[in-house]
């Protein structure tokens, strides 16, 4: 069985620092891009993130780019979100997830599904 945990979250105050943690298992890691994913109360779900199999193509957001940072260590099977200068907006749960083993976040110019999902990590940003 394939499964994906997600683990980091917590309270954090306005301009702090978290960082995310996702490991899978039950699949050949390094054959799959990894996105990150989080949903706000009421509002839809949004992909913020995305590195490809062996971290050498990385997507992000507008709204997070340049302040999170996605990152991958094949040997542990786990990727990170490194989150900086947090805003109460980030407010989210947020979830990792592991494309269909094509290893890239886009192929022919097209977004790719994911197909292994975790259960999510809450993460709080107090003012």
């Amino acid at each position: 069985q394939v499964q994906v945990v997600e683990s980091g979250g917590g309270l954090v105050q306005a301009g702090g620092s978290l960082r995310l943690s996702c490991t899978a298992s039950g699949l050949t890691f390094d054959d799959y891009a990894v996105g990150w994913f989080r949903q706000p109360p009421g509002k839809e779900r949004e992909r913020i993130s995305c590195i490809s199999w062996n971290g050498g193509n990385t997507y992000y957001a507008n709204s997070v780019k340049g302040r999170f940072t996605i990152s991958r260590d094949n040997a542990k099977n786990t990727v990170y979100l490194q989150m900086n200068s947090l805003k109460p907006e980030d407010t989210a749960m947020y979830y990792c997830a592991a494309d269909r083993g094509g290893g890239y976040c886009f192929i022919g110019g097209r977004r790719v599904d994911f197909g292994y999902w975790g259960q999510g990590t809450q993460v709080t940003v107090s003012s």
